[in-house]
């Protein structure tokens, strides 16, 4: 049986007294493709930060990379937020006063390794090699959103968390960043984890869930793209 990249037990999270995640559990499989959907304050931005160990539950356990985090201290977290965890998010979070090519280098200098040919690389697939030398504020929605999908990529992560990554993108910029997700994810075997309110995305994933109640259940009548594949 393969080890899922990501598994959460039970989890819990309280705010002010109210449960936003209460009991929920979650696997991810290595190569999976999972898109999490949910209404506004469903507590969904509250699960991307559990699972990419930005913030601790107060109840459950998360294991990230075969590691139990549960009693980890922040430099075991660190080391797995860079080693283990790629994140792309909705207001991009790119650094103003660095180039394009310097925000995506970033990871890899957290992990003093810095690989130029794997960022051409990155660049290239992304369409993006020419506004290496380019600062985010001249950069269009669509161009930060891949610059950030670079730095998400550029230490090899086990598995990407995009957090509403299309959330500030128009409907054209949104499908192009969405395949660009997907494509790369199948090219590089890396697993994917979107959160995202837009229902439009389902039939892109492997599989849905909708959280809500502090909870996530699977959407009934979808079926996998692999699924429907197989029946063709």
């Amino acid at each position: 049986m393969v080890e899922p990249i990501i598994r959460a037990t039970d989890l819990v999270v309280r705010r002010g007294g109210t449960a936003v995640l209460d009991g929920l559990s979650l696997s991810v499989p290595p190569d999976a493709s999972l898109l999490v959907q949910g209404r506004s304050g469903s507590g969904k931005s509250t699960l991307f930060d559990v699972l990419g160990l930005l913030s601790p539950p107060d109840g459950g356990s998360v294991v990230v990379g075969g590691t139990d985090v549960s009693a980890a201290g922040e430099s075991e977290r660190a080391r797995l937020r860079r080693e283990v965890v790629g994140f792309v998010f909705q207001n991009f979070q790119l650094l103003d006063d660095l180039t394009a090519r310097e925000n995506a280098r970033v990871p890899q200098e957290h992990a003093g390794a810095v690989d130029e040919a794997w960022l051409d690389e990155l660049f290239a697939d992304l369409g993006i090699e020419g506004v290496t030398d380019q600062y985010p504020p001249s950069l269009s929605g669509g161009e930060k959103q891949r610059v950030a999908l670079a730095r998400a990529l550029a230490n090899r992560p086990a598995v990407v968390l995009a957090d509403e990554p299309t959330g500030q993108l128009d409907p054209e910029t949104t499908e192009t960043v969405l395949d660009l997700l997907l494509r790369t994810r199948e090219r590089l075997g890396t697993a994917l984890v979107v959160i995202s309110h837009d229902p439009q995305f389902a039939h892109r994933f492997d599989r849905t869930l909708v959280l809500e109640g502090g909870a996530l259940s699977p959407v009934s009548g979808s079926t996998p793209p692999r699924e429907r594949d197989a029946r063709r």
